[in-house]
């Protein structure tokens, strides 16, 4: 193997690290160590010009609720990254630009446009845009790996370790799972600058959508009620919603 090539896989989180979570990484505890206080300032944003774009693309098409959670992933990745897993390597570009894109799939013109699941297609939405914005290839690989595969949950396996952050802030964001990676003064403070105004409600509302719309869709594989009715019962979120 190259090294340019061991470098590439190494910036961009393609790094593998088990699926299981709570047996292979934890190895049945609650966390790596007691997560400690983080603010929005603690964490920084990527100033790159990609990323930037990116963001604007964002916004202009998810909603406000769904574009919101995009950056509270970001925060929460960035949180369990640092006092979870810090030895974990990705870049700050690249996970941002996951985050910002892991949900364009379901915005009402692309969940309608498609057959597809609505993480398959949004990584293929998603590859069209990094390519037009002319980021790197194996960035633009990363991304879309991390997309297709950030409702992958599993025991089985490995995954890309961007594709666990990705996958352990979605997670923790829609249903409270593994609570105990962030400190509750972490959540307070991204939640008051990126407002779940309704989140669980309006996700929840979103996977029935897309599995009335595709019965066969892959986020029935997270059980067909089971997942729906676990987003509306996110205690650790509720008394932010």
């Amino acid at each position: 193997m190259s090294s340019s090539r061991d470098a590439a896989i190494l910036e961009h989180g393609f790094t593998p690290v088990p699926r299981d979570v709570d047996e292979k990484i934890l190895k049945g505890a609650k966390n790596m160590k007691d997560p400690v206080s983080l603010s929005t300032k603690d964490i920084d944003f990527p100033s790159e010009p990609l990323v930037q774009k990116v963001q604007e693309y964002a916004k202009a098409h998810l909603n406000e609720q769904t574009f919101n959670h995009s950056m509270r992933v970001y925060y929460y990745g960035c949180a369990i990254l640092q006092t979870q897993f810090p030895h974990w390597t990705v870049s700050s570009a690249t996970y941002a630009i996951a985050c910002l894109l892991h949900d364009i799939g379901t915005t009402e013109h692309n969940l309608h446009s498609t057959l597809l699941s609505f993480e398959f297609h949004g990584a293929f939405v998603s590859s069209s845009l990094l390519a037009s914005l002319s980021a790197p290839q194996v960035q633009n690989d990363a991304v879309v790996e991390a997309i297709i595969r950030h409702q992958d949950i599993g025991t089985v396996g490995t995954i890309t370790t961007l594709g666990q952050v990705l996958q352990l802030a979605t997670i923790f964001d829609n249903m409270g799972v593994h609570a105990e990676m962030v400190h509750e003064q972490t959540i307070k403070d991204v939640v008051a600058k990126w407002p779940r105004n309704g989140w669980s409600k309006c996700f929840a509302e979103t996977i029935r959508m897309e599995n009335g719309l595709k019965p066969w869709a892959h986020t029935t594989a997270l059980g067909e009620e089971d997942f729906p009715e676990g987003v509306l019962g996110n205690k650790l979120m509720e008394p932010y919603d």
